[in-house]
């Protein structure tokens, strides 16, 4: 069938960052469609305005369908508006949203007007089939995974099983070349040349209270075959010149054996790779099994560490068996196999008083330093603690009982004060005061001058050994407030923020 005839949709990644990874949720969808739909791709990383491509797209008359991914923060900041002028100016497209965002907050989307449909977790199976059951004619109340209005009422249809990462086709990247060049995609990083962004696997087998993706997966996890994955970065490697992978997972490391069989097929074959995990779970790892992962190339490991603190460990139901002590222990053993432990810190977990919640960022913040005296090599992320909807939790309760409340439509999630909150950087919650903000702000920007991260790699020799001496005094002394000369300094070099921009990232170069 000529794709002229088919139904035609088109998938929308809202802007998320100035320096673009390959939009692996919108090619992974294109994938499940095969050729029973005509798809466009539409970047909006990659595009000043993204409405005139859209506009212009949908104005062709070959367009049944609107589909946009869509994240909190940034992304949602993109989304609204181009979805509020596609059901303004279109008003016959059937508009359907997917993503961590929707799914956690289907009231606000749906009552909007702007979205008919959202996919709730996985749509490799359910986005075909609504899009089958629609053009069939038929009401798609019964398609799994599928949140819709019925009246006033609020439809949750239950999610199927998690879909066979296996079955998935290789990304169709030739649909996203035909409007981007694929060399915007692959970046310059700390890790390689050019590197690439890959996902292998859905969900994760933990149900952290705090954690965006439990909502959706409920501690639910398959993955891709570790052939498969390893034939995928090759392809691309042949392909596009790539050197590094980024490996978005939200867990890599679940399967020791799946990672042993990767590594096995990337020895000698020039790819760096990075990717996330869990502390308790690779400290199981045999001492083997992290001696391969170096040689095939895996450099740094990203893990949530969260607190040093077993009793906020408890609190957020972090699951597992990780502790203060297994944290400081394993940085040491990881970083003496010369990967790099990357470990992420969330400070402003709720407590009883005032007094409490500084107790806490104290505590956090000691544990850190003494982390940092012990292995200086692990990098060191900060966030603020910001709720999600994992209702049911002890920590949900004790967010309700202290007043918090997420916005109740898509205007109020607008504003830049949630787009912080999104972020991690100044969530609005009502135990955390501004001094106890600014605290743990000031504090990141005097470690991350004590300890300049190494993923920006623009930060020359020399300036390496500036800014730590620089900061020397006021870590020694523990005077945190007000580091204006080290922000100034840090701005003046343009030194990347890890926690908000991710690695630092430059134009590709040439393979």
């Amino acid at each position: 069938m000529s794709s002229l005839s088919l139904p035609g949709i088109i998938l929308f990644n809202p802007w998320a960052t100035s320096r673009p990874r390959v939009p692996n949720s919108i090619l992974h969808l294109a994938a499940c469609l095969g050729d029973r739909f005509a798809v466009e791709l539409v970047d909006g990383n990659r595009e000043a305005d993204p409405w005139p491509t859209i506009r212009d797209l949908l104005a062709s008359g070959r367009y049944r369908y609107f589909g946009a991914t869509v994240m909190p923060g940034p992304q949602l900041r993109q989304a609204v508006p181009i979805t509020r002028q596609v059901r303004e100016h279109f008003p016959d497209i059937t508009i359907i949203w997917g993503g961590y965002f929707p799914s956690n907050q289907p009231d606000a989307v749906l009552r909007s007007s702007w979205v008919d449909y959202i996919i709730d977790g996985p749509a490799d199976l359910a986005f075909p089939a609504l899009l089958e059951t629609l053009e069939a004619g038929q009401a798609p109340d019964k398609v799994p995974g599928l949140i819709l209005l019925r009246g006033d009422n609020l439809l949750r249809v239950s999610r199927g099983a998690i879909p066979d990462p296996d079955a998935v086709p290789p990304l169709p990247l030739h649909l996203l070349e035909r409007r981007y060049p694929m060399a915007g995609y692959l970046p310059r990083t700390f890790l390689g040349r050019r590197t690439h962004a890959m996902h292998t696997s859905f969900g994760c087998p933990f149900t952290c209270s705090f954690c965006a993706v439990v909502p959706i997966y409920q501690g639910r996890w398959k993955s891709r075959s570790a052939a498969l994955v390893a034939q995928d970065v090759l392809r691309v490697r042949d392909a596009h010149g790539v050197d590094a992978i980024e490996f978005t997972d939200n867990n890599f490391f679940v399967s020791e054996k799946r990672v042993v069989e990767f590594a096995r097929a990337m020895q000698g074959q020039g790819v760096i790779w990075w990717g996330e995990g869990r502390i308790d779970t690779i400290d199981k790892y045999s001492d083997e099994t992290l001696a391969l992962m170096y040689r095939a190339g895996c450099r740094m490991i990203f893990f949530g560490a969260e607190s040093g603190d077993d009793s906020i460990l408890a609190q957020i139901d972090k699951g597992g068996k990780q502790s203060g002590e297994q944290i400081l222990r394993f940085a040491r053993r990881l970083a003496g196999f010369g990967i790099i432990p990357e470990y992420s810190f969330v400070l402003g977990f709720p407590k009883p008083t005032e007094a409490d919640v500084w107790a806490q960022i104290h505590r956090d913040i000691g544990f850190i330093r003494e982390l940092k005296r012990q292995a200086p090599a692990t990098e060191i992320i900060l966030y603020i603690y910001s709720p999600v909807p994992t209702e049911g939790s002890d920590l949900h309760r004790q967010i309700v009982e202290a007043g918090f409340a997420f916005p109740s439509s898509l205007e109020e999630w607008l504003s830049p004060a949630w787009e912080n909150f999104d972020l991690h950087r100044n969530p609005l919650t009502p135990w955390l005061t501004p001094a106890m903000v600014r605290h743990i702000h000031d504090f990141e920007t005097v470690l991350n001058a004590r300890y300049p991260t190494r993923t920006d790699f623009t930060v020359g020799p020399l300036n390496r050994r500036l800014m730590p001496l620089l900061a020397a005094l006021r870590y020694g002394l523990q005077l945190y407030a007000k580091p204006l000369e080290l922000k100034v300094f840090q701005k003046l070099l343009r030194y990347t923020r890890p926690e908000i921009e991710g690695f630092r990232a430059e134009e590709a170069t040439s393979p």
